[in-house]
């Protein structure tokens, strides 16, 4: 029986193949939990009808984010903070922190999105990644002055 995948399934194959598989399994675990459709001329047609979406949906989503990237990257954040002794932070800058300074610049991003690889606790120039999904990654550089 060959039946078209409707979603991830291990060791058979990905979304939108179209595999060969045992009657039994085929019809008594595939097809009853949607997870895949009996391989007809209309369904295979109606699959990569939806591909061909998704492809574009895909597309459309990269270049919004390849934009979001150029402005994030063109822009500098400046941080205010209270030092104490030896320009050591009181508390630190983290990545809610750097999400509000995007904010008031405009930049809406999820704070989930902003990655440290350990809170910010000194004075200077300190790159922050923002992952944008799609493979889309973008640095943000923002300074941490006296306040």
């Amino acid at each position: 029986m060959k039946v078209i995948l409707m979603e991830n399934v291990e060791n058979l194959g990905k979304i939108g193949d179209v595999v060969s598989v045992s009657d039994g399994y085929g019809r008594n675990f595939l097809i009853p939990r949607k997870k895949a459709v009996q391989a007809t001329t209309h369904s295979v047609k109606g699959v990569q009808h939806q591909k061909r979406l998704a492809e574009i949906k895909i597309r459309k989503e990269r270049e919004e984010a390849e934009k979001l990237k150029r402005r994030i990257e063109s822009v500098s954040l400046t941080i205010p903070a209270q030092v104490g002794e030896g320009d050591k932070l009181f508390g630190s800058i983290t990545n809610i922190i750097v999400h509000k300074a995007l904010a008031a610049e405009g930049i809406e991003l999820d704070k989930r999105q902003i990655e440290l690889a350990e809170p910010i606790k000194n004075l200077g120039i300190f790159s922050v990644t923002c992952k944008l999904g799609l493979e889309v990654v973008a640095q943000c550089k923002v300074w941490v002055v006296k306040e």
